[in-house]
């Protein structure tokens, strides 16, 4: 508990002044509706022993309109500072957890679920917002008010009354025990069923192509109502326990006033109080309806926001795997890269199985590395070591300029190493701002020449906006092989010294291939560049070719030494010219499909 309250408070003292201020409001109202009934009494016996003439009368009543009008006044300050401050610290948290989960690393996100955390996101961060809100009022008012009526009862009507008033509030602490850990657990566990709820529509709303292509709609519906059905149920039992709890609280109230109706009607008839006293004491008694409601109320809020601020919490406590330990004196970056007997295996994974063993190339700024070999076999694990995704047991074991790569501050690492991944992930924004997403500002012309590099310009001048064309989720309004071009022409925005080229033209046809290759040599001239691919016509004229299988480096050379090898990359080549000689004799085949080497 210690550390969700350690979240909150944090916020309350940030925003302290706007809390003092609003709860002085708050104070001032409970205090000024304390003294209505004493008016009330007053006149009452006024009235009764005729004491009170039409002045004193008009008196009284103005009294209680300027007494209207500073709980009207105090009513709008106590909002505006209390509802403020809550509203500010939700926007302060939903801040710091977007930026907390920008620095969580890969293996982070390989165990969470976007739905969780989108919950996260607006749930959780709404029953936090309620905490520090709404339920901070409640509490607040119904204690003021319970201490200052319970006074008034007993300074100016009877403290036998007041005794006998009270006798239920002694079964209401008791029950309000047991009702906060059973709202806490029933909440939590209805939180964690939205959180399931989410993420089972989220992800099927990203799937709906793969779903409608497999014909998986009744299937996928069929979950959907099994979360549906579950996080139904978890909100029922939290509201079954609020239609227990709450009509309860209303029968302990209703035997609490009569008993006050019995008890004080028998004291003011032998004399003992006065007629305006027993006026004042019923009012009293029905103002101590709201601060036993609000009990239940308080609790139920304290619970949720507690339950929320333990999953806040505990994504807040999270360490990112990958930390900054660079050097400041490193600015920048030449491309100068070496692998030094790379070896790595990933999380979990059996010991006699790492993803790399025993890697080891150097490749000279400016030079071109590619990386070929089946699937699996580690190719794309060696670009996320280098960009720092993954981190390598020995420090020493991926060099940039001389450096152990976790010397390089990771500011400089990203800014000057783009990667061009093989899901080419495109926003939802425009053509143009997608292209320059890489820079903090981009000409048309800027963009248009970076399209043009990745010969993607002229399907852009298709579309009817052009560069200003609204991209679907995702990309998913354009094709496989523009997305893999307007994501070259981002990464090309950047002018990095090291560019990445992780399959990233797959998806185009060779004499595409062609052009882009030919465009980005020119480019790139000066800049180091690494490429993997499963096409040999794709890395056949790079300076340094790597080829890997199981993780282990196979062969290395250039495209001639390893052709006249004869080994497995001049298999995979010889592999690929025959399909390709398939193709251009049987035109009407559909193109086969090429992994490394492996006809499928």
């Amino acid at each position: 508990m210690t550390r969700e309250l350690k979240l909150a408070f944090h916020y309350v003292r940030k925003y302290w002044w706007r809390y003092i201020l609003g709860l002085a409001a708050l104070f001032l109202v409970d205090q000024v509706n304390a003294d209505v009934p004493l008016l009330s009494g007053e006149l009452t016996d006024g009235l009764t022993a005729g004491t009170l003439d039409m002045g004193g009368v008009w008196g009284i009543a103005i009294r209680l309109l300027g007494m209207g009008a500073a709980i009207n006044i105090g009513r709008f300050l106590w909002r505006f500072f209390l509802f403020g401050s809550a509203r500010m610290t939700e926007r302060d948290l939903r801040g710091r957890l977007f930026s907390h989960l920008e620095n969580m690393s890969m293996s982070w996100y390989n165990e969470h679920k976007t739905g969780d955390l989108m919950a996260r996101f607006t749930n959780d961060l709404g029953a936090i917002r309620g905490l520090l809100g709404g339920t901070m009022v409640t509490t607040f008012d119904a204690t003021v008010m319970l201490i200052l009526v319970l006074m008034n009862m007993i300074r100016f009507v009877s403290i036998k009354l007041t005794l006998v008033a009270v006798i239920p509030l002694i079964v209401i602490i008791f029950g309000n025990i047991w009702f906060g850990k059973q709202m806490h657990r029933r909440f939590l566990a209805r939180q964690e069923a939205f959180s399931g709820l989410t993420d089972q529509a989220q992800e099927a709303i990203s799937g709906i192509r793969v779903i409608k292509g497999f014909v998986q709609e009744r299937k996928e519906l069929a979950a959907f109502a099994k979360a549906n059905g579950n996080s139904r149920e978890k909100n029922l039992n939290v509201v079954r326990l609020m239609a227990l709890v709450l009509p309860l609280l209303d029968l302990i109230v209703g035997i609490s006033l009569l008993l006050t109706l019995v008890y004080g009607g028998r004291l003011a008839i032998f004399g003992e109080i006065s007629i305006g006293q027993f006026v004042a004491f019923n009012s009293y008694v029905t103002m101590l309806i709201w601060p036993m409601i609000a009990v239940g109320e308080s609790i139920s809020g304290l619970s949720q926001g507690l339950a929320s601020l333990r999953r806040i919490s505990s994504i807040l406590e999270e360490k990112p795997e990958i930390v900054d330990e660079g050097d400041p004196a490193v600015t920048s970056l030449n491309g100068d890269i070496e692998f030094r007997d790379l070896t790595f295996r990933y999380p979990g994974a059996p010991e006699e199985h790492p993803a790399l063993e025993h890697v080891s190339v150097h490749i000279p700024a400016g030079e071109t590395l590619a990386v070929i070999g089946r699937t699996g076999c580690g190719k794309t694990t060696m670009m996320n070591l280098l960009e720092r995704l993954w981190d390598t047991d020995d420090p020493d074991m991926i060099r940039v300029d001389g450096h152990p790569l976790r010397k390089i501050p990771l500011q400089v690492l990203h800014r000057d190493i783009a990667y061009v991944p093989q899901d080419s992930f495109l926003f939802s924004d425009t053509i143009h701002n997608n292209i320059a997403f890489g820079v903090e500002s981009a000409t048309e012309a800027e963009t248009m020449e970076a399209a043009k590099a990745a010969d993607v310009h002229e399907n852009i001048m298709e579309f009817p906006d052009k560069y200003q064309t609204l991209l679907g989720e995702r990309g998913v309004t354009v094709s496989g092989g523009q997305k893999q071009r307007i994501s070259i022409a981002r990464a090309l925005m950047k002018d990095a010294p090291v560019l990445i080229l992780d399959d990233s033209l797959s998806a185009v046809d060779t004499d595409t291939e062609e052009r882009i290759l030919t465009r980005l040599k020119e480019a790139r001239r000066g800049k180091t560049t690494l490429i993997i691919a499963h096409r040999i016509s794709t890395i056949q004229h790079a300076d340094h070719i790597l080829v890997l299988e199981d993780g282990k480096p196979a062969e290395y050379g250039t495209h001639d030494e390893l052709m006249a090898s004869g080994g497995l990359y001049r298999s995979i080549y010889d592999k690929q010219q025959l399909e390709k000689q398939l193709q251009e004799d049987h035109p009407d085949l559909p193109e086969a499909a090429t992994a490394g080497g492996e006809t499928v």
